[in-house]
């Protein structure tokens, strides 16, 4: 199954609407970098880990990260995609890159 950030974001507004606040989802977050970076460490070596699967604990905690932050900007009427196409195309002039994101997207679905 294939999902959006606008099908997310509709969802985490539903969830999280009338009681979420914009606080209590960012300790989230900060709860869930530092499980990423914990994760890191333990495949970098810095820490130990034993037999566990850190391949699929990285991609949980990597979740986990997006979902806090696309509830952010949910439970603030942010609309994410259209500040990432936006916040992209500054970013290609600014760095001279040849291809957007929104230019990307309409090729690869031609």
């Amino acid at each position: 199954m294939n999902i959006t950030i606008q099908d997310l974001q509709s969802y985490l507004s539903h969830r999280y609407s009338g009681w979420a606040t914009e606080q209590s989802m960012f300790m989230k977050l900060v709860e869930e970098i530092g499980e990423v970076a914990e994760v890191l460490n333990k495949r970098a070596g810095r820490k130990f880990s034993s037999e566990e699967d850190l391949q699929t604990q990285l991609g949980t905690e990597l979740a986990d990260m997006l979902h806090y932050i696309v509830a952010i900007a949910a439970i603030n009427d942010i609309d994410l995609t259209q500040v990432i196409l936006e916040k992209d195309k500054l970013a290609s002039v600014k760095y001279h890159h040849d291809v957007n994101l929104e230019t990307f997207l309409t090729k690869t679905t031609d």
